[in-house]
């Protein structure tokens, strides 16, 4: 329970309390909570007293909310190696996870001056815009949108959209993809990120911004992905020099 006689704040003694029973495993993956007005009647404190200690844990990444639900306890995070370049369903499917993607929109426009940068063309010259909803075991990870130059792939169409792209690229295009450029920045869920990835607006996402090269060292991709930071977090091994 909650004690009120300690310099302790009573949020964080309810964050802890709640903290414990997930890494204990007292409350599992996918556990719905009390509403926030129950909690506040259990314990005998303010509800947002409940909802800072709430925020926080969510922040984390231990909780999540979905929208008309409630609150929930997050389910195991994916860990992603960023020493592989991979694409989004080879990397599902790594892990055992189906990939699926929903297909936003598809349409070919003139590159803004900051699309042209990642990708070293002139402003204004033609690419494909894709914005997709990627899936894991029909679950929503995350929202991208990519850029590729229309020149480089004349032929792409809605329908190679339904597998692997980077597998279209190699495999039927004979292009080797060799390398990428990438930055992963905390970021918070836009109104239509949101609403897409099903999670509250404002809450805490990882924001991917990625520029891919072929071997002979041109760019094919530039795509900017917002990940769920509730199911996902981004591992690396680094190795002391010297």
């Amino acid at each position: 329970m909650i004690n009120k006689n300690t310099p302790i704040p009573i949020y964080y003694q309810l964050q802890e309390q709640l903290r414990n029973k997930i890494e204990n495993g007292e409350l599992e993956p996918g556990a719905p909570l009390p509403s926030e007005r129950d909690m506040s009647e259990t314990y005998d404190i303010s509800r947002m007293t409940v909802r800072q200690a709430l925020n926080n844990l969510m922040n984390e990444g231990l909780l999540t909310r979905i929208k008309g639900k409630g609150t929930f306890v997050a389910e195991n995070k994916i860990e992603q190696p960023l020493m592989k370049l991979t694409g989004f369903s080879e990397d599902m499917r790594m892990r055992g996870i189906e990939p699926g993607s929903k297909l936003i929109s598809f349409k070919v426009v003139d590159a803004e001056d900051k699309v042209a940068k990642q990708l070293g063309i002139e402003p204004a010259s033609e690419v494909y815009q894709i914005s997709r909803l990627r899936l894991g075991d029909g679950d929503p990870m995350a929202y991208e949108v990519s850029y590729l130059i229309k020149d480089r792939l004349p032929e792409l169409s809605e329908k190679h959209l339904e597998g692997s792209l980077y597998d279209y690229i190699e495999k039927s295009l004979g292009l080797d993809i060799h390398r990428a450029r990438q930055t992963i920045e905390p970021s918070f869920a836009t109104e239509l990120e949101a609403e897409l990835l099903t999670i509250d607006e404002g809450a805490p996402v990882l924001l991917l911004e990625r520029t891919t090269f072929l071997s002979d060292d041109s760019t094919v991709e530039y795509v900017k992905s917002v990940y769920r930071g509730d199911r996902y977090k981004f591992i690396t091994e680094m190795k002391r020099e010297g």
